[in-house]
Order: C-alpha cells, then structure tokens, then sequence
C-alpha cells in the first residue's frame, strides 16, 4: 500500500531581513545607510549607484620635484659645485618632498548609473575606506536586488489579474 501523498505545503515564510547599520567613517566623510550613502555631505541613492571604486592616487608633482631636487643637489655635490652642508639640506628637502608626495590620497569614484562618475578625494589610511568602499558595493547590490525582486513579483501579478493573450491583433476599423 502506497502512503498518501503529504499535503503540501508552502515552505516557511523567510524571516524580513534586518535592517543594516548605519556605517560612518572615522571623520565623519562618508556615512552608509541601509539605503544610500553619504559623501561630504552629498547623499546618493543605492539605486541611483553602479558602484562605489577607490583608487589610492599618489602626488606626481611632488615625486618630481622631490627626485630633482634631490639629483641636482646631488649632482652639484659632487662635482664640487656645493660644499657639504648646503648640500645636504638641499637633500633633505629633497627626501621631504618625496615623502610628501608618497603621502598621497584616495579616490573614491562613485560610478552612477546612466551618468558621468563623481569624484571624491578622501585622505587617510587606505584600508578603512576600503572597508567602507566593499560595505557600499555589497549595499548596492543588494538594493538592486530587492529592486529587481519587486519588480518580478509585481509583474507577475500583473498578469496574472490580466486577460489571456489570444496572439492575434485586434482587427482595425479602417
């Protein structure tokens, strides 16, 4: 004798998911929300976003006058041009502006859907903006597959209260 079949039923409904913290950065420049962030006071909508990009930039300038500076004086040095101290105050303003310019910034490049990017320079440590950066792309996919989800479903409804289609046309009057 075969068991009668289970009735069956609708898997448990998923618990609603829990809101997202709000995330800030230690200065306070970039605050994420469950949905949007927060740039310098300029807030952008997940939704309005493709994704967030940061790049650490490095000050070309000051790498270049820092390597002059710092081959000139050693140049003059020796050949006899300087003595010895102006030489290596020459050099250590050289190392300086080397230094200065390793300091660098971040680019944080907000890349926004169906428009140009927006740009931001953040200065600090790499790693923490990096954090937030991967925290901002997890956010926004999300959002966008909420997004994608609600559509579905409202289209799905949509035609199912809707007529049948026959597959013709309707005949014109003409």
């Amino acid at each position: 004798m075969l068991p009668a079949p289970a009735e069956a039923s609708a898997p448990p409904p998923s618990p609603a998911p829990r809101p997202l913290p709000t995330l800030r950065s230690d200065d306070g420049r970039v605050v994420l929300t469950a949905s949007s962030i927060t740039v310098n006071g300029t807030a952008f909508s997940f939704l309005e976003l493709e994704a967030v990009e940061l790049t650490p930039v490095r000050w070309l300038l000051w790498y270049l006058l820092g390597s002059f500076t710092l081959a000139g004086f050693a140049i003059a040095f020796l050949q006899n041009w300087l003595r010895t101290m102006p030489a290596m105050v020459g050099l250590a303003a050289g190392a300086l502006l080397l230094a200065y310019g390793r300091r660098g910034t971040n680019r944080l490049r907000l890349h926004r859907l169906g428009r140009e990017a927006t740009h931001f320079a953040l200065p600090g440590e790499l790693a923490q903006w990096q954090k937030l950066a991967a925290e901002a792309n997890r956010r926004i996919r999300r959002a966008h597959d909420e997004a994608a989800a609600a559509a579905a479903t409202l289209l799905l409804d949509d035609s199912t209260l809707g007529q049948p289609d026959s597959g013709t046309f309707p005949t014109s009057n003409v």
